[in-house]
């Protein structure tokens, strides 16, 4: 292992996957969070902006995660 490369260290690759993991979660949280409080304000009787926000967030995370992926196998 080299010590000049930070990125050949586990602990980094640990803390930066952990740090992408609770990003991902807290937006989906907040997405669901959104939808399901707009849901209450409005009292819609079916919930239509928790399906969507809680999809639209799931889709945000997973394409922050997949351009942080590419982003870092090309430094």
């Amino acid at each position: 292992m080299l010590k000049n490369d930070p990125k050949k260290d586990p602990l980094f690759n640990y803390a930066r996957y952990s740090s992408l993991a609770f990003q991902m979660l807290l937006i989906i949280f907040l997405g669901i969070w959104l939808g399901r409080k707009l849901d209450l304000w409005l009292a819609l009787r079916f919930p239509i902006f928790t399906l969507l926000f809680s999809f639209l967030s799931v889709a945000t995370a997973i394409y922050i995660a997949i351009k942080d992926f590419t982003n870092s196998n090309h430094q």
